[in-house]
C-alpha cells in the first residue's frame, strides 16, 4: 500500500530543519543577498556561521552511510529535510548538497578504499566546524550541455590527467560554474584521459586543494547569492595514483547520468522549497491586504493564483517523492523520474515565484520583501546542474 505518513524519527528531523532554515537561514540568505562583492559573502562570519551550525546539525552528510561516519538516511528522509531546508533558502541549501558530493563520491564508488575513507570522508562527516567543503567540476568553457555528448570523439574535456610513475598530473581549467569553487578544499574533477574516446575518454579524480590549485572569484550572479560559485585552474597539479576514482571508458554515462540522477532530485527539491517559500509568503499578504473593501484573497483573480500554486507545489511534491523512493530501491535509481521530477519542479517554481510576485503589486518588486529574492532564486535553477532542456532530452531518450 501506498504510505504518505512520516514516521515520527522523520517528522522529528523534519521539525529541526524547519526551524534551523526559517530561523537560521533565511535571514543569513537575506544579508548574503544584499553584499555587493560575492566574495565578501563567501568570507563574511554571517555565511560561515551558518554553514557552522549546519555541519553541527549533521545536514552536510545525511547520504553518506553511517559505516563511513555519516547519518546513513535513505532518500526519502532527507527529501523531507531539503524541501524545509530549501524554504529557509536555496543558496546555502544548495552550499550543502555541492559540499556533500566528492565525499559521498568516496563513499560509494571507493568504498573498499579504507585509506580514501579515513583522509577524505570521516574528517568531513565528524567536522561541526565547516571547515571541509568540496565541489566537483566537469564544465569548461567550452563543454558545458556537451559534457553529455558520449559519442562524439572530438568533444573531450580540455582539463587533462596525465600519468606519470607514481600518480597523475592535472591541468586545466573549470568554468566558473563550480558550486563552492572559491571555498572549497576537495574537488571531484572530470578530467580527459584519452581524448580519441572523447568525453568517455575522461576519468574521475579526486585533488585535494594543494600546490597548484587556483580558486578563482565568486561569480556574481542575479540570484542564489548566497552559493559560491567560481573557476578553479590546476597547474600541474600532482596527486597519487589512487586519486583517481573512475578509468575512462564505456561506464563513464553511466556514472556521470547517475550523478545527474542525484543531483537533479537536489535542485528539484530546493525548487520545492522556494515555491512553498514564495507561496506562503504571498498567502500571509493574500489574507493581511485589503483592497475594494475585502482581503485580496477573497478576489477570485488572486485566490486562483494562490490555489494553482497550491496545485503545483503538492505535484511536484508527488513527482520528487517518486523518484525519491525509485532512488532508494534501485541502485543509482531512474534518470528519466529525476529528469521528470526536477524539470517540472523548476519550471513550476519560475512560474509561481512570478506570479507570487504579481500578488503583492508594487511590494512584490521591493527589496524590502523577500518575494523578488525568490523570483531571482528561481531562475538559476531552471538551468544549474544541466539546463532543463538538456534534462529533457536525457529524459526522452529514455522513453
Amino acid at each position: 500500500m501506498i504510505d504518505f505518513e512520516p514516521t515520527n524519527d522523520q517528522l522529528a528531523i523534519q521539525e529541526m530543519a524547519r526551524k534551523f532554515a526559517r530561523e537560521v537561514i533565511r535571514p543569513a540568505e537575506v544579508a548574503l543577498d544584499k553584499m555587493v562583492d560575492p566574495d565578501e559573502a563567501s568570507r563574511s562570519d554571517i555565511f560561515r556561521n551558518t554553514i557552522k551550525q549546519a555541519y553541527k546539525l549533521g545536514f552536510h552528510n545525511m547520504g553518506i552511510s553511517e559505516q563511513h561516519g555519516g547519518l546513513g538516511l535513505e532518500p526519502l528522509t532527507t527529501a523531507l529535510i531539503w524541501e524545509e531546508l530549501a524554504v529557509g533558502g536555496i543558496g546555502i541549501s544548495a552550499t550543502l548538497l555541492a559540499g556533500a558530493v566528492a565525499p559521498r563520491f568516496i563513499s560509494i564508488m571507493a568504498a573498499d578504499r579504507q585509506e580514501l575513507i579515513d583522509k577524505y570522508v570521516r574528517p568531513y562527516c565528524e567536522d561541526t566546524e565547516g571547515t571541509n567543503i568540496s565541489a566537483w567540476g566537469s564544465s569548461e568553457g567550452n563543454i558545458g550541455s556537451d559534457g553529455s555528448n558520449y559519442y562524439d570523439p572530438d568533444v573531450h574535456h580540455e582539463t587533462t590527467a596525465t600519468k606519470i610513475k607514481d600518480g597523475w598530473v592535472i591541468n586545466g581549467v573549470k568554468s566558473s560554474f563550480v558550486s563552492n569553487g572559491s571555498i572549497a578544499n576537495l574537488f571531484l574533477i572530470f578530467a580527459c584521459v584519452e581524448p580519441s574516446r572523447g568525453i568517455c575518454g575522461s576519468g574521475v579524480f579526486l585533488v585535494p586543494l594543494d600546490k597548484g590549485v587556483n580558486r578563482g572569484k565568486a561569480m556574481d550572479k542575479i540570484g542564489m547569492r548566497a552559493l559560491n560559485q567560481g573557476e578553479v585552474a590546476f597547474d600541474e597539479v600532482k596527486i597519487p595514483e589512487d586519486h583517481m576514482l573512475m578509468p575512462p571508458g564505456d561506464n563513464y554515462p553511466v556514472i556521470h547520468n547517475a550523478i545527474k540522477t542525484v543531483g537533479n532530485l537536489g535542485v528539484g527539491y530546493l525548487a520545492l522549497g522556494l515555491m512553498r517559500a514564495a507561496y506562503e509568503e504571498a498567502l500571509q499578504h493574500s489574507k493581511e491586504r485589503v483592497q475594494f473593501g475585502k482581503p485580496i484573497i477573497q478576489h477570485q483573480a488572486v485566490a486562483f493564483k494562490l490555489f494553482e500554486c497550491f496545485q503545483a507545489i503538492e505535484a511536484a511534491r508527488g513527482l520528487l517523492w517518486k523518484a525519491s523512493w525509485v532512488l532508494g530501491r534501485q541502485f543509482m535509481g531512474d534518470l528519466k523520474m529525476s529528469a521528470a521530477a526536477r524539470v517540472f519542479a523548476t519550471n513550476m517554481a519560475m512560474k509561481y515565484t512570478v506570479e507570487m510576485v504579481q500578488i503583492l503589486g508594487g511590494y512584490g518588486i521591493s527589496k524590502e520583501y523577500t518575494i523578488e529574492k525568490y523570483m531571482r532564486d528561481a531562475k538559476l535553477l531552471q538551468i544549474m546542474d544541466a539546463t532543463n532542456q538538456i534534462m529533457t532530452i536525457k529524459g526522452a531518450n529514455l522513453l
